[in-house]
Parts: structure tokens; sequence; C-alpha cells
């Protein structure tokens, strides 16, 4: 498979690119080298490669969810540039 003019054309008018002609011809050049490298990888035998979903293997390391004292308010609240009651007080960020 080879990409033609008119397929870089057709690219740029779907991704909303604009590609001034003059180097159109160069990124279809470009698209074709790239075309012939896929070639090159489909002929690697993958037979015995397990698929991945990702190329690393992570695993999530979870801690207990062991219930705990909170922090009291006086604490929490004690750098705090200012409070109402029990609670940090904001400037308003939402109109009606």
């Amino acid at each position: 498979m080879s990409v033609s003019l008119k397929d870089v054309e057709k690219i740029a008018d779907l991704a909303r690119l604009y590609i001034p002609e003059e180097e159109k011809e160069e990124y279809t050049r470009q698209l074709n080298i790239i075309l012939e490298y896929m070639k090159q990888l489909n002929k690697v035998d993958t037979s015995n490669v397990e698929p991945l979903s990702h190329p690393f293997e992570l695993t999530n390391v979870f801690r207990d969810d062991d219930v705990q004292p909170s922090l009291p308010v006086d604490e929490a609240l004690r750098n705090a540039p200012e409070k109402s009651g029990n609670y940090f007080k904001v400037p308003k960020v939402i109109n009606k």
C-alpha cells in the first residue's frame, strides 16, 4: 500500500490541516517511507509473543484501609487565612 498525493490531501482535510502545495509531495514521500518501514515490522515473527495492554508490567500497590483518628479541627484550621466556625472560609467563585 502506498500513499498518493490525493491521500495526503484527504488526510490533511480530515485533520483540518493546511499543507502548502509545495510541501504535499514531501509529505507523500515521507508517509510512503513510514509505510515501507511498517512492512518490515510486519515480517517479524510475533507468534509466541503475548499481547500487551501496556508496555510495562505494572501492579497497583494498595495499602490496607484502616480506620485512623483524623486531624483535630483546631490543628487543621491552624494555618487557614480565614475561617468561619469549624470551616475554611474561601472567596465566592460561583454567582447565581
